[in-house]
């Protein structure tokens, strides 16, 4: 669908004359690749029980486009449903084929949140790979949380069904209040990289977190620090009994098949 452009559109420059085909070309010749950041755990025998997807797509080159140039893109013609689809059907084989990491987490799209098929569609590729469903986690937004509250409930709760897992990413970015900690039923949140970025040096940071945690406690809800950096903030994040760490300060992402089993 023709849609005119303003000053708030992606550079659609390197996708040709007609970008929604390039894009739909894309996902039809698998010109993606995943990536994943594992995620440390702070307790427990296992280092590295989770690990956040990442989608890269190929140049003819063989370089990696950063998802900063198409994902504005997919974006803007509506198409984000069918690139999660891709990620979930991709994943789902790597699944297959095990993996020394024992679940993925994967972003979920605003505009896939209002797919009423997405869910069984993850049903059916999962069983279709013979993948265990939770080894899949979906991370929402907080901002889809706050501003799309009934697509966010349908979605967790058809998740719930397919047996698939359910995170809030970024949380404390804009929440001025724990509701939807408590309400939405996810089984992890993200706190967001604002609030640990500044946990060695801002009291106020040090406040929200362990806010956040005696919730996570009281609801049995997994806390994840993202966009850890530096290892006093990491030592910090352990003294307060945080559940697991991200970030380049811990390890970058890597192609998801490095982390074959």
């Amino acid at each position: 669908m023709d849609k005119s452009l303003d000053q708030n559109d992606p550079d659609l420059s390197g996708f040709g004359e007609n970008p929604a085909a390039r894009l739909k070309e894309a996902l039809e010749r698998d010109e993606f690749t995943l990536y994943c950041q594992p995620i440390l755990a702070l307790s427990g025998p296992d280092r590295f029980p989770l690990g956040e997807v990442l989608v890269r797509m190929r140049e003819e080159e063989k370089a990696m486009i950063p998802p900063g140039e198409f994902l504005p893109v997919f974006e803007h013609f509506r198409m984000l449903p069918q690139l999660d689809r891709w990620v979930v059907r991709n994943l789902a084989k790597r699944l297959a084929k095990g993996s020394r990491l024992p679940c993925f987490t994967m972003n979920v799209s605003d505009q896939t949140l209002e797919d009423v098929d997405f869910p069984s569609y993850v049903k059916d590729e999962l069983k279709s790979a013979r993948a265990p469903v939770d080894s899949l986690v979906f991370e929402i937004d907080e901002v889809d949380v706050l501003q799309r509250p009934q697509a966010v409930s349908r979605f967790v709760a058809a998740m719930k069904v397919v047996g698939a897992g359910v995170l809030i990413d970024g949380f404390g970015r804009k929440s001025v209040s724990f509701t939807p900690l408590k309400t939405v039923g996810a089984h992890f949140v993200k706190v967001d990289g604002s609030i640990i970025r500044k946990l060695a040096t801002s009291e106020l940071a040090r406040t929200k977190l362990n806010a956040i945690l005696r919730v996570g406690q009281a609801i049995d809800l997994k806390v994840i620090a993202e966009c850890v950096e530096e290892q006093d903030v990491l030592m910090k994040l352990k003294s307060l009994g945080v559940d697991y760490a991200q970030g380049f300060g811990i390890v970058q992402p890597q192609p998801i098949d490095a982390l074959a089993g």
